[in-house]
């Protein structure tokens, strides 16, 4: 049995926080603005994983108003949602990611992050691959205003 699951987020950017992107800190003058540390990579993953399985979003697991999640470790958040998902017998197949960000380039970082999620997820990094376009300069994310993420996972129940 098969189970597919999307994920989107996105967040600001805010002076005087670290870049951080599916699991990596990037260089860069600003980092992301949000309850935990704000990687949008690794929240559109949760999501989608969380989607495949029928249980919400992020924001239901771990809501922004509790303060224990405040500057949260999204690996760690991850690595509890892949628990429920191999609890109820599923591996992952596969999960494709697209960063939106017009800066700062990904490409240098992009085989660093597949590395960090296929640990993440239990998997080779074979069955990750991660993406990034800019928005050729349109909208919030061409004026550097944020950075967006989308993820689809497939999910395959164990044998």
């Amino acid at each position: 049995m098969f189970r597919v699951g999307q994920g989107f987020d996105v967040h600001a950017f805010q002076e005087g926080r670290p870049l951080i992107i599916g699991g990596i800190e990037i260089p860069h003058t600003k980092g992301l603005v949000g309850h935990s540390d704000a990687d949008v990579l690794l929240h559109a993953i949760t999501d989608a994983a969380l989607g495949a399985i029928g249980e919400g979003d992020i924001g239901r697991h771990f809501p922004d108003t509790d303060p224990k999640y405040k500057d949260a470790d999204s690996a760690k958040l991850l690595e509890y949602i892949w628990k429920i998902v191999n609890d109820k017998g599923y591996i992952l197949g596969n999960v494709d990611c697209t960063i939106m960000a017009q800066k700062p380039k990904m490409a240098p970082y992009i085989e660093q992050m597949r590395n960090r999620i296929a640990e993440l997820l239990d998997a080779n990094p074979s069955q990750v691959n991660v993406k990034a376009t800019t928005t050729e300069k349109l909208g919030f994310v061409g004026r550097e205003e944020g950075i967006a993420a989308l993820a689809t996972i497939l999910l395959i129940k164990k044998q």
